[in-house]
């Protein structure tokens, strides 16, 4: 059975700690992608509001907006964009942006947004968080990001030479619908950039990237910022604990709270060994549900 990964490719996640000063995060994310780098990973990844600490009562502040064919900016105004482009280009990788608060100066609503970039430093994928973090547990945790943050529509999936990759933020890897499409498009592995908590994190971050590998028999990585406490000044808590979980749900590498990098080889072999065992994706009754890759609307860029 032919695996949707065309050759290995290495892949690092990296675990960073995020503060109050979005240059300063800049300067960290910068070193720790060069270290990556050097180290030979082909695709980097970096958390979850990477820039600026996660908070309904930050995003607005730390917003930037995003460049486009049609639209220009100084790059005073989107450090974080030429920042992201200038790695990418300087190390010949792909790098998945974790994600940053996006201001659209059209409409001046904000977006949880992702931005991945190709080796030859062009803006190739913008993922808008689709499921926002709303939720209340009495007693542990209430986070409400749509008070401030408007969801995106559309699911991604990035083209590359080494196959297509899927892509959610944080909360969309509890809707299983997104790995689906991607997986069922021909991804190989699919990515969350996220910040889980202190609550949901021991309970479900494992859990659900190896439910997502499970579903799809598809490499996932989940990429957290790095634990830092209240005290600290970084109000929320992330959990950490950023992981690879191989096609057959099983962890093959992770870290713990601190700052870090995760890094792995995905071989194509084992997703083409994993899917012979359990034919599932040969097995699937579309007479019985329906397929939603075929549902809904993709957006898929060239790589």
């Amino acid at each position: 059975m032919s695996s949707p990964l065309k050759r290995p490719v290495k892949l690092a996640l990296i675990q960073l700690a995020t503060g109050s000063d979005k240059n300063v995060n800049l300067k960290r994310a910068s070193e720790k992608v060069a270290e990556a780098a050097k180290n030979g990973a082909n695709i980097v990844v970096l958390p979850e509001c990477f820039n600026s600490p996660y908070g309904t009562e930050h995003f607005p502040n730390y917003a930037e907006p995003i460049p486009s064919p049609t639209r220009t900016f100084h790059t005073s105004e989107t450090p974080s964009y030429a920042t992201l482009s200038t790695l990418a280009s300087t190390h010949k990788i792909y790098l998945i942006g974790g994600s940053i608060p996006e201001l659209d100066p059209e409409t001046s609503k904000l977006y949880n947004t992702s931005l991945t970039f190709s080796p030859t430093g062009t803006l190739l994928a913008t993922h808008r968080k689709i499921h926002l973090f709303d939720i209340d547990i009495p007693g542990k945790i209430k986070f409400i990001e749509s008070d401030v943050l408007s969801p995106g529509s559309t699911p991604t999936l990035i083209q590359t030479e080494y196959g297509p990759i899927g892509l959610g933020i944080c909360y969309d890897i509890r809707f299983p619908e997104l790995a689906m499409i991607a997986a069922r498009k021909g991804a190989f592995l699919m990515l969350y950039p996220g910040a889980f908590n202190m609550t949901t994190g021991p309970l479900h971050w494992e859990l659900l990237a190896r439910a997502r590998a499970a579903d799809n028999q598809v490499y996932v990585g989940v990429c957290s910022p790095a634990r830092r406490m209240e005290e600290d000044g970084a109000g929320y808590t992330a959990w950490g604990h950023s992981m690879v979980v191989g096609p057959n749900a099983e962890v093959v590498i992770a870290t713990d709270e601190k700052e870090g990098i995760v890094e792995w080889e995905l071989e194509p072999e084992r997703i083409s060994e994993v899917r012979k065992g359990i034919p599932i994706t040969g097995q699937r009754r579309f007479d019985v549900y329906a397929d939603v890759a075929v549902a809904g609307p993709t957006k898929g860029v060239e790589g």
